[in-house]
């Protein structure tokens, strides 16, 4: 059976859909982990199964929408497809929390850190190079704006998506049968 690659964007967009709340869900817990570092142990789980989640949604396209085969470029164009609709949908719910809710908590917070660290660690050789390095680093995510910041973090999550798209798209992969030649 041929590769239905009409069906491809209207897939990707629905599971991308999917894949952009279950996102949305996951990003509620980094705030909040920041505070409570068990809902920060749970943000991180929930961004492992990320990349099960879209093998999931991948496979079920190839079984569903295109008869059980798919090749490698029509599944990874599909995954970066899925990613890049995860990462729009995401995107409004990021500028959304840095522009409205946020308030500079998150920066706040990683001064903070910064400054416990400085006196916890001042006997560390070399620490403070790298303290001011982390320092200078907050000083230029402050001076963005929240939409450069969701660019910057949607970009980011559609190159990692590109990227985990590559194993996804080996992994699902299938070849037709070959037609048997010749009978009993």
């Amino acid at each position: 059976m041929t590769e239905n690659k009409g069906y491809l964007q209207r897939y990707a967009m629905l599971f991308g859909t999917y894949l952009g709340g279950f996102w949305i869900l996951k990003f509620i817990l980094f705030p909040l982990g920041i505070s409570v570092p068990f809902l920060f142990s749970i943000f991180i789980g929930l961004t492992l199964c990320v990349p099960f989640m879209a093998y999931y949604y991948v496979r079920m396209y190839r079984n569903m929408v295109c008869g059980g085969t798919i090749s490698f470029l029509h599944a990874w164009i599909f995954t970066v497809f899925m990613y890049m609709f995860a990462a729009l949908l995401t995107a409004v719910a990021h500028y959304i929390y840095i522009r409205f809710i946020d308030q500079g908590f998150i920066l706040n917070s990683y001064e903070t850190m910064l400054n416990s660290w400085e006196i916890t660690y001042k006997a560390v050789p070399g620490i403070d190079a790298y303290i001011e390095q982390l320092r200078e680093g907050l000083s230029q995510v402050r001076s963005l704006t929240p939409i450069e910041i969701t660019m910057q973090m949607m970009s980011m999550n559609v190159f990692v998506g590109s990227l985990l798209a590559i194993p996804t798209a080996l992994f699902v992969m299938k070849r037709p049968p070959a037609d048997y030649i010749g009978g009993r």
